[in-house]
């Protein structure tokens, strides 16, 4: 019997508690890296018989002691997630779980989005769902040219004449293209400003529309292995992330193409190519990979903007970004973000 038993908040500080929690998970096949906010154990006997953690609006690293499955302690460690979401005043909800698990979560009042056999599946609950979400950008693409559509999902930290380049080659190869860029706030740059950004540089462009990526498109809920490179579950990521973009991204939009830059250096980029090669076709929508600019035989990339700004070659980065980032990054509105990069060895 569970009905008598201690709900204990684990503090993520205490390396026992933590490494009791992760020891718990372990049984299941589940990781537990510590990058959430509240993590929850009920505990029996001084025993953790489940234990659950929530991320932002995701519910992560949700199980209970097998002799116990199936007596609806599951229900309750959601329930207790939730209460505790809505305390920081989130009220939509991800689960991100191996398909074996889904038929629970779906009895709990979550809906699929997709899955990738025999990996993962993404569900939600709450207030929102990715139909609105797909209602609200064909609303905002309704100002474009008629015609056929290209998107390009781009971080862009900052945004570079690489990336200029790439999504000025899509807008002139169809009739209108759609850039998204990742709302995640992952990066050294902010999104605020990553994509005030995209928007200068490509301000010149009147079939071009630029819209946050949000909650659907390489976030914390589809693709967290994009910021924590776990080599393990880099499959099941990128390919989802590529099922919700060609089940219900591009159709909203009107898109038939997407756009990528190659990517000989990121692994996990590399794999997202990868996926979107594989997947993008069979909902309709052709993938073209074009190659990185390069310069003095090198490729423009976010990521050597950064490297030249730890070191202050300045007259190095004008020649790699437009002249809007490279007003923006000289401002003194910058200094924060050039202090925050040269103090930081994070690849984003």
């Amino acid at each position: 019997m569970w009905s008598s038993y201690d709900i204990r908040e684990i503090n993520l500080d205490s390396s026992r508690e933590v490494e009791a929690v992760r020891a718990f998970l372990a049984g299941f096949d589940l990781t537990f890296d510590g990058a959430v906010d509240y993590t929850v154990a009920f505990y029996q006997d001084d025993e953790i018989i489940a234990a659950g953690s929530l991320a932002g609006e995701v519910l992560r690293n949700i199980a209970v002691s097998p002799r116990l499955q199936g007596e609806g302690l599951t229900a309750n460690v959601v329930s207790h997630l939730m209460q505790q979401a809505g305390q920081r005043g989130i009220y939509h909800y991800f689960i991100y779980t191996k398909p074996s698990a889904a038929p629970m979560f779906a009895a709990l009042g979550f809906k699929e989005i997709a899955r990738v056999e025999p990996y993962a599946v993404l569900l939600e609950s709450g207030l929102g769902s990715i139909t609105d979400y797909c209602r609200e950008i064909a609303k905002k693409a309704k100002v474009l040219p008629a015609g056929s559509r290209a998107a390009l999902v781009v971080n862009c930290n900052p945004f570079t004449l690489g990336h200029q380049a790439v999504i000025a080659r899509a807008a002139r190869e169809n009739q209108a293209a759609v850039v998204l860029v990742v709302s995640e706030e992952r990066s050294l740059f902010p999104f605020a400003v990553r994509f005030r950004l995209v928007r200068e540089g490509l301000a010149e462009y009147k079939n071009i529309l630029v819209l946050p990526a949000g909650k659907y498109i390489v976030s914390s809920a589809t693709f967290p292995g994009y910021f924590t490179r776990g080599a393990a579950t880099a499959i099941a990521q990128t390919r989802l992330d590529a099922t919700v973009f060609a089940r219900y991204i591009a159709p909203a939009l009107g898109v038939t193409r997407r756009y990528v830059g190659d990517e000989p250096y990121c692994e996990t980029t590399s794999s997202y190519n990868q996926a979107m090669a594989e997947i993008l076709p069979q909902y309709g929508i052709s993938l073209k990979i074009m190659p990185r600019i390069t310069t003095g035989g090198e490729a423009i990339s976010a990521s050597r903007v950064r490297e030249l700004i730890r070191h202050d070659e300045w007259a190095a980065v004008k020649d790699l970004v437009p002249e809007t980032t490279y007003r923006y990054l000289t401002s003194t509105e910058a200094q924060p973000i050039i202090a925050h990069i040269k103090h930081s060895h994070s690849r984003h």
